[in-house]
């Protein structure tokens, strides 16, 4: 049984960087640059590292360009 609070902690949700890569469609490598300068903030578990889900589409809408 999954514990509950108040502050919606169990909905988190934790992606990979190959997760965030497909999601972001850009390649692994691109990914862990962003990582390691801070773009999106990151969990390091062991030697992998995880990515909230709410963080990255924080990024994306944060990194719209104004071409016109």
């Amino acid at each position: 049984m999954a514990a509950t609070s108040s502050d919606g902690a169990a909905d988190v949700k934790f992606l990979t960087v190959a997760e965030v890569a497909a999601m972001v469609r850009v390649s692994k490598m691109t990914v862990y640059r962003m990582l390691h300068n801070g773009e999106i903030p990151a969990l390091r578990v062991g030697r992998s590292f995880r990515v909230k889900e709410s963080d990255v589409h924080h990024y994306l809408e944060n990194s719209y360009y104004n071409a016109g």
